[in-house]
């Protein structure tokens, strides 16, 4: 299960982006109590979520050209470090008094913008810190089940600290965090693969990069699948303030509860991806699971209770992890490594560049039809589309 670890560069990431992304979950629901307690608005919890994203969106496919042409593994130095000061930030605002809203969003913006540079060169930067190729799989599982054992314990623990000292110590906290993934960063010792000279224009190389993924028709299924759940499902952890505080009834610990039942399921499905090994029988979990995360958005618009809504995010968040990630896996397993860059960026945009568009709407139909009906709407868009996608595949 843990065999990728055996590569000692690995080994690093691996600790050094347990502890930062510990960090950036507590920060992740500080924020959207902290917003949600300026603005007591809905839309504007989806307006904070457009902000974050949206610059994936647009700077991503060419970040991912850069992730071809550059070194990966300086890329990943700047941009972590870009992101620890703007935690910081946000710490000092919130400590000294001063934030305000526009802070926040600006802010927000320019996190985003690190995010989308760092995204593809650090996906594809994996297959240069894993010894083993065919270790590649389980390293990408062993990225989920700690992406998600922080999201288990970094919104439990950010709970806890804003009920007893306020938002900023969790901005503080993820500040702090980038230390470790930046030292680790800076201790590997990396065989760095040949970087081609390019002449192409870097609009030509994004354009070469799109040809080859929707030409391809297993890469074009996963980012289309991909695309819809992100822009329709994934909205919802940006309500969850809205369930924790009205629906609920409850306060920052119930946030951070919510949100840590998430991670837990996530936590469960990235240790079964990681007993797995090879990419047989993923395409067939992949829409099971797109069907059991809907189906359990859908359960959870009816919830009241908070044991029973955290069982079923327990499903949503096994749902939702395992698919993406198995997503992730098939394409890596099939990408040309001079292209793994590029097309992995496509890949960030269909994961993470639609969640703007879905935050937008998730706010918009909170605003106008109440949270719980704007997660029902959200699970049955994620079911329809994927019978529809899984007829086409």
């Amino acid at each position: 299960m843990f065999r990728a670890l055996k590569s000692k560069n690995y080994r690093l990431y691996f600790i050094g982006q347990g502890i930062s992304l510990t960090g950036t979950w507590m920060q992740q629901m500080a924020v959207g109590w902290l917003i949600y307690r300026l603005t007591k608005s809905p839309f504007m919890l989806g307006f904070v979520g457009f902000l974050g994203n949206i610059p994936t969106f647009i700077f991503t496919p060419f970040a991912g050209v850069l992730a071809d042409r550059m070194n990966r593994h300086r890329m990943l130095i700047i941009t972590q470090a870009l992101e620890m000061v703007q935690a910081l930030i946000l710490a000092a605002l919130i400590m000294t008094g001063k934030i305000e809203v526009w802070h926040i969003f600006a802010l927000t913006i320019f996190l985003g913008i690190a995010v989308a540079f760092d995204a593809p060169a650090r996906h594809a930067f994996i297959v240069e810190m894993v010894g083993k190729k065919e270790d590649l799989g389980n390293a990408i599982a062993l990225n989920s089940l700690v992406f998600n054992a922080a999201r288990l314990i970094g919104p439990s623990i950010a709970g806890i600290l804003v009920a007893l000292f306020g938002e900023g110590i969790c901005f503080l906290c993820n500040g702090l965090s980038y230390i470790a993934v930046i030292a680790a960063l800076l201790s590997m010792r990396i065989t760095h693969r040949v970087i081609v000279s390019h002449d192409k224009h870097i609009i030509d190389g994004l354009k070469e990069g799109i040809d080859y993924a929707f030409n391809n028709r297993l890469i074009r299924s996963i980012l289309l699948l991909t695309g819809l759940v992100s822009m329709m499902g994934m909205s919802y952890m940006v309500l969850m303030p809205v369930f924790a505080k009205d629906i609920l009834q409850g306060g920052a610990n119930t946030l951070g509860l919510l949100m840590g039942s998430t991670g837990l399921g996530a936590l469960i499905g990235a240790f079964f991806l990681a007993s797995r090994e090879g990419t047989k029988g993923l395409k067939g979990l992949v829409f099971l699971t797109t069907n059991i995360f809907g189906i359990g958005l859908i359960a959870f618009s009816f919830s009241r209770a908070l044991w029973l809504s955290m069982v079923i995010l327990l499903f949503i968040g096994f749902g939702v992890m395992v698919q993406m990630a198995a997503n992730n896996t098939m394409i890596q397993a099939v990408v040309h490594d001079d292209k793994r860059g590029r097309v992995m960026s496509l890949f960030m945009v269909a994961f993470m560049g639609m969640v703007p568009f879905g935050c937008l709407i998730a706010g918009a139909l909170a605003h106008r039809f109440g949270a719980p009906n704007a997660i029902m709407m959200s699970g049955l868009s994620c079911v329809a589309g994927s019978f529809l996608l899984r007829n086409k595949t």
